[in-house]
């Protein structure tokens, strides 16, 4: 019994599942889908038919949601598969530190600061546009534990 004294919990989770099933048939383009362990969005889908073994499938390409990364996936059109809760939200940039962390405010005023520059094109252009001094909105998705900015926009109600 003196083990379990000594035990020391930092975090816990509630143990909700990250994702939920979904007939694979019930699939639609620009929906979202696990493929090989990754949340991605659906940018192509196929049915072939029904073969002699009774099931039609369906063969699915994918964008990572947070990598931009392809991937592919053949299932029958019976078979259930994962989705992820996505969850979406926009915030506006306030600043972007020395060492690559974003300043975002939500819409009721909190401040976050734990985002990274995103790598490649779209963070060089947010820096670019930042530092031009234009009110950038940028959209955070959210998904699998996993948190990234996936798109920016110019905020044309605040530039006066």
């Amino acid at each position: 019994m003196a083990d379990i004294e000594d035990t020391h919990f930092d975090t816990g989770d509630s143990g909700a599942s990250v994702t939920y099933p979904m007939q694979c048939s019930a699939l639609r383009k620009n929906g979202f889908v696990m493929l090989k362990s990754r949340p991605c969005k659906i940018v192509e889908m196929s049915t072939s038919k029904t073969g002699k073994h009774g099931h039609a499938k369906v063969h699915l390409v994918g964008l990572d949601i947070f990598s931009g990364k392809k991937y592919e996936d053949i299932c029958p059109s019976t078979h259930n598969m994962d989705v992820p809760f996505v969850k979406r939200e926009d915030y506006q940039l306030t600043d972007i530190s020395d060492d690559g962390y974003l300043c975002l405010m939500s819409d009721n005023g909190d401040l976050r600061e734990d985002l990274k520059l995103p790598d490649g094109d779209l963070g060089a252009q947010l820096r670019s546009e930042f530092d031009a001094g234009k009110e950038l909105l940028c959209t955070v998705l959210k998904s699998c534990g996993e948190e990234g900015v996936i798109a920016i926009k110019t905020n044309t109600a605040l530039d006066k």
